[in-house]
């Protein structure tokens, strides 16, 4: 294995990891599974945000050419910022029926929640800045290699 795919391996563990501690950290926020959390569109955004951080960490960390592609990273991004604008929205202005944590900026559990968001948005743009740019998934920049140095060799 090269450098290069080492490192996307090491990357795609560590994201799939921050994907699965984002859903952790909601479940036992919401009082586990199912839990629950009033009114009914911040729970349902519960669980939508676990599912989608749990079906990201499965495709992350399969080895499947699939956790190299963008929709993947975009959506570990999402599994990442989401919960960010939850916690700015519901600890400032407040959202609709649901002011229990207003001001509640140092709930230990939020705190942690933040650390692992942040963690995970910084990995996933990181990665998704070199998607864009050209990064090609493993498998294809091994054959593009091949290919580049089987045309060098023919050429006169």
């Amino acid at each position: 294995m090269s450098d290069r795919a080492t490192a996307q391996s090491w990357i795609r563990a560590w994201a799939a990891v921050l994907c699965l501690a984002v859903a952790w950290i909601h479940v036992q926020d919401q009082g586990g599974f199912p839990g629950s959390k009033t009114p009914d569109y911040v729970g349902v955004g519960y669980y939508l945000l676990e599912a989608a951080g749990i079906l990201s960490a499965v495709v992350l960390a399969s080895r499947s050419e699939l956790g190299e592609r963008a929709l993947v990273w975009v959506t570990a991004t999402g599994v990442a910022a989401g919960p960010l604008l939850g916690y700015v929205l519901s600890r400032g202005p407040g959202l609709p029926g649901y002011d229990d944590d207003r001001g509640n900026w140092t709930e230990p559990l939020a705190l942690a929640s933040v650390v692992v968001e942040a963690l995970l948005l910084a990995l996933a743009l990181l990665r998704l800045r070199a998607l864009i740019r050209g990064g090609t998934p493993v498998r294809h920049a091994a054959s593009a290699r091949r290919s580049v140095t089987a045309t060098d060799s023919a050429a006169p």
